[in-house]
C-alpha cells in the first residue's frame, strides 16, 4: 500500500492522540501537528472520501480499518527505528526525530531485516 508521507503523519497522529486521550477532534490534530484547523478539516474531508477516517456528528474522528492499518504500520516503524537508532548510540531526541523521517521512506524488506537483526520482532 503506497501513501504519501504527509498522509502517514496525519494517520499516525490520529492514532497517537486516540491512544493518549481516547477522543480525537480536528482541533486536537491541529494543535499536535502545528497546522490550522481549516487545513486539518480539509485533510479530514479527503481522508473521509478515501475511506481512511470517519467523523461522527460530534466531530470525533476515528480511523477506519484501512486508516488504522497505515497508522499502526507507521507508528511501529517509528518506534522500532527509534529504538534501533538508540541501540547504536544515537541520543534519544535525535533517534526519535530521525526515525520520524526514516519511517516514511524505508522499504518493508529493509525494515523487516532491521527488526530481525536488532531483535525487535
Amino acid at each position: 500500500m503506497v501513501i504519501q508521507e504527509a498522509a502517514e503523519m496525519y494517520l499516525e497522529t490520529i492514532l497517537r492522540l486516540k491512544n493518549r486521550t481516547g477522543v480525537v477532534r480536528a482541533v486536537d490534530i491541529a494543535r499536535e501537528m502545528g497546522y490550522s484547523k481549516p487545513t486539518i478539516s480539509e485533510q479530514m474531508k479527503k481522508f473521509r472520501e478515501n475511506g481512511y477516517v470517519e467523523v461522527n456528528n460530534e466531530g470525533h474522528i476515528t480511523l477506519t480499518d484501512k486508516g488504522m492499518e497505515i497508522a499502526r504500520s507507521t507508528l511501529e516503524r517509528h518506534n522500532v527505528l527509534g529504538r534501533i537508532l538508540q541501540k547504536i548510540g544515537v541520543s534519544k531526541d535525535t533517534a526519535i526525530e530521525d526515525a520520524c523521517r526514516i519511517e516514511h521512506y524505508i522499504s518493508e524488506e529493509t525494515f523487516r531485516c532491521f527488526k530481525k537483526y536488532f531483535d525487535e520482532e
